[in-house]
């Protein structure tokens, strides 16, 4: 009878007890992104120099890079050991009207004769019936 008693009272307490006011849920608001307005750029034209170079006997790759700039005027050269033995030499000039490349080439091209690696052994066939 005791449990029986419990029972119902605890019934009881959770019936009475989901009766009982919450408070309503607060609505979420994020919080305020920052105003991002474009980045300030200085009013100072450019004005760069730069060079480098890369020589690795390993692999054989050889090459170079240079510019300077001072305002809408780029001058730089680059040049590069192609693969045929001639070297890629390339200037440019930009006043601000558009890119004006010169391209030369130093030396003379070769392509050695191409020897496989692999040559398979000829077929070899069973001899005839006579």
């Amino acid at each position: 009878m005791s449990l029986k008693i419990a029972v119902i009272a605890c019934l009881a307490a959770v019936a009475l007890a989901d009766q009982a006011p919450y408070p309503p849920p607060t609505p979420y608001h994020p919080p305020p992104r920052p105003y991002h307005s474009e980045p300030d750029y200085p009013d100072v034209p450019p004005k760069y120099t730069y060079n480098y170079g890369v020589a690795d006997g390993y692999s054989g790759v050889n090459l170079g890079h240079s510019e300077a700039r001072d305002g809408y005027k780029t001058e730089g050269s680059y040049s590069v050991d192609l693969p045929d033995g001639r070297k890629q030499i390339v200037k440019y000039v930009d006043n601000g009207d558009g890119l004006v490349a010169e391209v030369t080439y130093e030396g003379e091209a070769r392509y050695p004769e191409h020897t496989p690696a692999y040559r398979p052994a000829p077929p070899v066939y069973p001899a005839p019936h006579a």
